[in-house]
């Protein structure tokens, strides 16, 4: 990892400069591509993980969202953003962005459990899918 924002890895060839935009622009550019590709992956990760709890939910008769947890983890989160010098507002916003995905989901699985659809013990999680 780079020891500064503008320290390009060493493994990484140059990119060519494009429409006189300077080289570290350019640099900086794929560095962000490449974490956005894998903030995308990490959100599916995520979202396998929080399908299965909405399965477990639904099987046990929990409601699908639970507001201590909920509290608990935005008060964790924003402190985890405080100590890495990002908006603690934009962490907790980014959070509920998620989360009323994530109860959205939890609420049809809900439903499909309730007519009928999800029954019984549910298989072990496959994180591979």
């Amino acid at each position: 990892m780079p020891d500064t924002p503008h320290d390009v890895p060493q493994d990484r060839a140059p990119l060519p400069a494009t429409d006189g935009m300077p080289q570290e622009i350019l640099d900086l550019r794929a560095s962000i591509d490449n974490i956005d590709a894998a903030l995308v992956h990490l959100l599916a990760e995520r979202f396998k993980m929080t399908r299965r709890v909405g399965e477990l939910k639904a099987v046990g008769g929990l409601p699908p969202a639970d507001p201590s947890r909920d509290r608990q983890q935005v008060d964790r989160l924003k402190g985890l953003a405080e100590g890495a010098g990002l908006d603690p507002e934009f962490t907790e916003q980014f959070r509920n962005f998620i989360v009323s995905e994530v109860i959205r989901h939890h609420e049809r699985i809900a439903a499909e459990h309730a007519a009928g659809r999800l029954k019984g013990e549910l298989p072990p999680l496959d994180t591979y899918a």
